[in-house]
Parts: structure tokens; C-alpha cells; sequence
């Protein structure tokens, strides 16, 4: 699934700049549960704190962070434009073909984080530290 697509820094950790809709946060965390574990992928707004779009899915195929995708258009796509910004890691799942493709095709700007630095999206990994 990894391409070498490494998309630019773009969010830079400057958080406090973007307003509303403008620079969205994503990753995945783990939820176990008596029995088992499965996997939660979230898009949270750095501006506002919202949690725009979310999905859970027992296994880490690439197509449910394209559903989360998809979850986020339905619900915000007239707030969103092509000045919209999605910051993630340089995860699998972000540097694929699939994610890459979804988001040129909608024209959202892809920002990725350095190598190993959680502090790149310290919002998100807070949220999720939640």
C-alpha cells in the first residue's frame, strides 16, 4: 500500500492560523474491547475542535479512511474548498495511492508531518491520547 509520496508540511505546526474548515487533522488509534481490537480514523477541524468525520472499522484496509473521506464530504463538502488542507503522518494508509487520489480528485491540499514527530499534529494525537 506505501508509495513513496511524502507530501510537504504545509500546517508546520502553526495551528493557530487557519480558521474554520480550512486545516483538517486525521490519524488512526486502536480501540480494544473484550475480545478483540479494531480501528478508529477521525478528521478533526484545528480551528474548532470538531470532529468533522469519523469511521471504525475492524480491519486496516485503506478504504475506510476513503469512507471517512467520503463521511466528511456529505456532511461539510459546501464548507470545504480547494484551500482545504488535510494534515496527517506519513502512515500507510495517507501515502497511498487510494488517499492521494481521493484527495486530488476533490482538491483538498495534502500536508503530512515529518518523519517519527508527533509534535507535527500534536492536536490530533491529543484528541486521541483522549
Amino acid at each position: 500500500m506505501k508509495t513513496n509520496h511524502i507530501a510537504p508540511n504545509i500546517v508546520n505546526r502553526d495551528f493557530k492560523k487557519f480558521g474554520p474548515r480550512k486545516a483538517l487533522l486525521t490519524d488512526i488509534t486502536y480501540l480494544y474491547y473484550q475480545g478483540g481490537c479494531c480501528y478508529l480514523s477521525v478528521i478533526i477541524d484545528v480551528c474548532t475542535h470538531e470532529v468533522l468525520a469519523y469511521t471504525v472499522s475492524r480491519n486496516l484496509k485503506v478504504d475506510f479512511v476513503i469512507d471517512m473521506v467520503d463521511g466528511l464530504l456529505n456532511k461539510y463538502g459546501a464548507e470545504l474548498d480547494d484551500r482545504t488542507i488535510v494534515h496527517s503522518d506519513q502512515g500507510v494508509h495517507y501515502t497511498s495511492q487510494a488517499f492521494v487520489k481521493k484527495l486530488q480528485d476533490i482538491s483538498f491540499i495534502q500536508s503530512m508531518s515529518r518523519k517519527g514527530n508527533c509534535w507535527d499534529n500534536a492536536p490530533q494525537e491529543s484528541f486521541l491520547a483522549i
